[in-house]
């Protein structure tokens, strides 16, 4: 045996020597930063939901006090068997359908464009994202005056050039798509956004090697900026999914569910038993069913989220 292997090898019966244990550190303050959050959201986002689980239960009635008789599964039953539940559910999955590849591809698209401007990047940056920051009500009105019967803008033009325009707000046909169009434009801005953050994540060494391998422009976008955006467009596709299911505002003011109930979604529905019909407690339960649907559909996006994580 060497000396230096002697030196080295512990004696018999010794113990290892034990890691420093890690210094703790006191937790009071991040706690009391994180106290007016929790506060918050245990009184306005937890606690009423809470209460809404219960009131699903009930017979609730915003015309009588307390949680009034028990139903039992009863609200629940009435809303799977209720065809304006069912309506308003396809409504509110036809407009998902409508909006979401257009806010996914074109804010690609624009993103991309926007990327390779060499001037005036921070104009086409502020033109995309500008409307998104508008509130509703604001939206909505511009897009009434531009959809208004023979004075819009929209009938003006098509009417200079030979075009008979359809009534879009007041055909059931024409009505959802319109409203899908005003979305589109209203929230481009935050898939865009999105987009243009992960492409300046690409490193541009893979395009100028690409481009010394004779990639042409097109060649670079679907083997190099597709693919390495797929998170990003992953990402893009379950906000979107999940804002889509949730829409109401624009809907309200622009239709209020019409014409004939055309454009009623699945949260108009909710809110027209709870505060027209003063049945909050079958609204509480269409509520709850709509927040399932929702989740499952929230589910299935973050588990090909967790898909692509493994494979990457």
């Amino acid at each position: 045996m060497s000396t230096t292997e002697t030196a080295v090898r512990p004696r018999a019966g010794a113990s290892a020597p034990e890691p420093a244990a890690r210094p703790r550190g006191n937790g009071l303050p991040a706690a009391g930063f994180l106290a007016p959050f929790l506060i918050l959201y245990l009184a306005f986002i937890i606690g009423p939901g809470l209460y809404g689980l219960v009131m699903s239960f009930f017979d609730t009635s915003l015309v009588k006090p307390g949680l009034g008789s028990f139903a039992g599964l009863g609200n629940y039953a009435e809303a799977l068997r209720s065809p304006d539940f069912w309506s308003g559910l396809w409504h509110t999955i036809w407009f998902t359908i409508l909006t979401t590849p257009p806010l996914i591809i074109l804010a690609f698209v624009f993103a991309l464009l926007a990327d390779r401007v060499k001037r005036g990047r921070w104009f086409f940056r502020l033109a995309f994202f500008l409307p998104y920051i508008l509130p509703s009500a604001v939206v909505a009105l511009i897009w009434i005056f531009l959809y208004t019967p023979e004075l819009g803008l929209l009938d003006t033009g098509l009417t200079a050039i030979g075009i008979t325009p359809p009534n879009w707000l007041g055909d059931p046909g024409a009505a959802m798509p319109s409203l899908a169009v005003t979305t589109i434009w209203w929230t481009l801005g935050f898939n865009f956004v999105l987009y243009l953050a992960g492409l300046q994540d690409i490193p541009r060494d893979l395009y100028e090697a690409s481009a010394m391998d004779g990639a042409g422009p097109w060649q670079q976008i679907w083997r190099i900026t597709v693919p390495m955006l797929g998170r990003t467009t992953t990402l893009v596709a379950v906000l979107q999914v999940i804002a889509s299911l949730k829409v109401f505002d624009q809907m309200y003011i622009m239709t209020q569910g019409g014409p004939n109930f055309a454009t009623r979604s699945a949260l108009e529905f909710i809110y027209d038993e709870g505060f027209t019909n003063l049945r909050t407690g079958y609204a509480a339960a269409a509520s709850i069913l709509f927040f399932i649907v929702v989740l499952a559909v929230s589910a299935i996006w973050f588990g090909i989220v967790r898909r692509q994580q493994k494979e990457a």
